[in-house]
């Protein structure tokens, strides 16, 4: 896939976001990943990396007239300011993780800071390789009114791979190779969706 065609204009902002919050994890990893294939290959895409921890477990009663507990208002300014999603979501139990899921909630809240924006997920898990996660994610994507890309997927089994990954960050040129091509759907996609 070619990259789009850019001008000073058209930089695209991704928020990333990793359902799992240990340093070192392989989803961490990819985030990381995709940032360095960023800068050093893929013009006008910039990615910066949300850190979802320190977001308190959603309560409304911590919701003030108009107004949210300050790391929920940084963070949803941060989805708010981005042109676009990218989520690395691990699989737990069929699922999305317990943070990840707790981050879209809170940012959900009205109005809607997810609303009409691109998103791409990845995922390195276990057995299926997060598809999973995936496919429960992207129905969640539904109600936040979140568009997809649908192709390429991006799936890993990173406990049956593990050499794939060093200290946690992707080492394999062929996986870094198949992350580029999802980073550059999520560029096409986004400048298509801001020129409807």
């Amino acid at each position: 896939m070619e990259a789009a065609s850019v001008t000073a204009s058209s930089i695209i902002r991704v928020a990333a976001l990793s359902g799992s919050l240990r340093k070192s994890s392989y989803n961490r990893g990819l985030i990381r990943s995709a940032i360095e294939i960023c800068k050093a290959s893929i013009n006008g895409l910039q990615i910066e990396y949300i850190d979802i921890s320190p977001l308190p477990l959603l309560n409304t009663d911590l919701e003030g007239e108009g107004s949210f507990p300050p790391a929920v208002e940084a963070f949803r300014q941060k989805i708010l300011e981005a042109d676009s999603i990218l989520f690395a979501s691990p699989e737990y139990n069929y699922s999305i993780s317990a943070p990840l899921k707790n981050a879209i909630d809170w940012a959900s809240r009205p109005p809607n800071a997810w609303a009409d924006k691109a998103a791409a997920v990845v995922s390195a898990s276990g057995d299926f390789g997060g598809g999973r996660s995936q496919y429960h994610l992207r129905q969640v994507g539904v109600s936040l009114d979140l568009h997809f890309i649908n192709k390429p997927e991006f799936f890993l089994d990173g406990l049956k791979s593990p050499e794939k990954f060093d200290s946690g960050n992707l080492v394999d040129e062929q996986d870094k190779e198949r992350l580029k091509e999802i980073l550059l759907a999520l560029q096409a996609f986004t400048l298509r969706l801001q020129t409807k």
